[in-house]
């Protein structure tokens, strides 16, 4: 195992936390300074195993900061979990070097076990990190160790040395494109033109051109003669996506190309020769299409040689975390930013999210996470208002009795709408998870009211910050300090509170 490298001018806590972290057998390097450290990395530059695993850094020492150390370790070696060690005075750059990309703050003086288990949290971080890209490099193309994904790889590389013609099928963002994409680039066409054309996205009167083309004089506007996407796929392929929305004339000239090969530019009298292999898509059933009058059942046929069926997300949820950090890291290369990670506790209530917008809304979650998403360490609380909102989906029964809070399994502050609720609609909140728990709040106050108590206020703020300190506690395994510092609480409130509130 790669060691901790720990750099501190102070030599007591450089002692310490050397001795406490070989008790628990992770090996460690010391350093007294930024210049030792950046020469380490350039000399095992040529030796991976022997750079560090974790880094662990004062804020303040001689001859450098630890948040300039910070910048040059992000710049060479974006995925090493940094940890800065900080006095409370400190406490404001160290959030600032915790949100430009390190790990954790660590403040001075700390809990030796507190800090043990911090870099254990780091080390395992880094080691999923370490296997996650491996994986992605292993399939950069296309991920999905699900069974239905596979079948699609599989049958991909079975058309790989074919020209036949695919239709592709699956729900709107699922990935029908990338399918397309893979079956041409693993194809004896892979050296020609891949062209796309979504004919859903094309008004009906320009859509003959553009895929047709048209002569000089054609129509109004037309001032020079133009190629259209078959022309310009000559000797690749032709993607044309929602192929079912396709106007039904044009189906017609659609069918005769795929028939004998040749077509004509609009106003034009010489037919053109079409070297072009065709793959269509549609997130419609064609079949039913065709029965409604809709689409022509010839075409359907010539279309229908090789069909592969795309599964939605929902029935491939094992591929969700793989594809997490996918877009991660792609959404972090195209911002020019450092790629977040994603705990597992997020991954789980991704997992939970049916996706009604596939891939491609996971993909839109993903650049979200990476603008708004608060620290490096992506956590479930993080998660958009619509995942979150997905967490509850029990209905909240108003006339059931108040019990002490640590009988329930769930409370009205976490249930879910059961209607329009007049106060809930007036409020400006940030998103549907807001507007349950509100709804759910507002739910049960009324129910109280209505039974002519007059302790409402007490008890619901006693269930409020019940439930606040709990979920708090629960985040950070017990630990109070770092729960109260979560909640944006003093240590002594926190301790104080539990013992009101009887939660000890």
């Amino acid at each position: 195992m790669k060691p901790i490298w720990i750099v501190d001018d102070d030599q007591s806590i450089r002692f310490v936390l050397e001795k406490a972290l070989l008790r628990e057998d992770l090996p460690t390097r010391s350093f007294t300074n930024t210049r030792e450290v950046l020469a380490a990395l350039d000399a095992a530059a040529d030796d991976e195993m022997q750079g560090p695993q974790v880094l662990v850094s004062d804020i303040r020492m001689p001859g450098g900061s630890g948040l300039d150390l910070l910048d040059k370790i992000k710049a060479k070696h974006p995925g090493l979990p940094v940890i800065i060690m900080t006095a409370f005075s400190d406490l404001d750059s160290a959030v600032s070097a915790f949100q430009g990309g390190a790990f954790e703050y660590l403040p001075k003086p700390f809990d030796l076990p507190r800090a043990v288990e911090l870099i254990r949290r780091a080390v395992d971080e880094s080691q999923r990190e370490e296997v996650a890209e491996e994986r992605m490099a292993a399939a950069p193309e296309m991920l999905g160790q699900a069974p239905a994904m596979q079948d699609v790889f599989r049958a991909i590389g079975r058309l790989s040395q074919s020209n036949v013609t695919v239709l592709i099928t699956g729900e709107s963002g699922s990935g029908k494109e990338l399918v397309a994409r893979a079956l041409h680039k693993h194809s004896p066409r892979a050296s020609g033109p891949f062209v796309a054309i979504n004919t859903a996205a094309i008004p009906k009167d320009l859509l003959e051109s553009e895929l047709f083309g048209h002569e000089r004089g054609a129509f109004t506007g037309a001032q020079t003669m133009r190629r259209g996407r078959f022309e310009q796929a000559e000797g690749g392929t032709l993607f044309l996506d929602e192929i079912g929305d396709m106007p039904f004339d044009l189906q017609t000239r659609l069918l005769r190309v795929l028939s004998d090969g040749h077509f004509y530019r609009v106003g034009g009298h010489n037919s053109v020769k079409a070297n072009v292999r065709v793959i269509a898509a549609t997130h419609q059933d064609l079949e039913q299409r065709v029965k409604l009058g809709g689409f022509r059942e010839d075409l359907f046929h010539r279309l229908n040689v090789i069909r592969l069926r795309l599964p939605a997300l929902r029935e491939r949820g094992e591929d969700v975390p793989a594809l997490t950090r996918h877009f991660l890291q792609q959404s972090a290369k195209q911002l020019g930013v450092e790629p977040k990670r994603i705990s597992d506790a997020a991954l789980a209530q991704l997992a939970t999210f049916g996706f009604p917008g596939n891939v491609r809304q996971l993909e839109n979650i993903c650049h979200w996470l990476t603008v708004m998403a608060p620290a490096q360490l992506i956590e479930a609380k993080d998660l958009p208002p619509e995942v979150m909102a997905n967490v509850v989906t029990e209905p909240h029964a108003a006339a059931a009795p108040a019990a002490p809070i640590a009988e329930r399994d769930s409370s009205a502050l976490a249930a879910a709408p059961v209607g329009p609720s007049p106060l809930a609609a007036s409020a400006p909140v940030a998103g549907t998870a807001a507007l349950a728990w509100e709804s759910g709040l507002e739910l049960e106050a009324q129910s109280m009211l209505a039974e002519g108590r007059t302790d409402v206020w007490d008890a619901l703020s006693r269930r409020f910050e019940s439930r606040l300190i709990l979920t708090a506690l629960a985040s950070t395994r017990g630990r109070r300090i770092e729960a109260a510092q979560k909640l944006g609480i003093g240590r002594n409130t926190i301790t104080r509170k539990i013992q009101e509130l009887g939660l000890e």
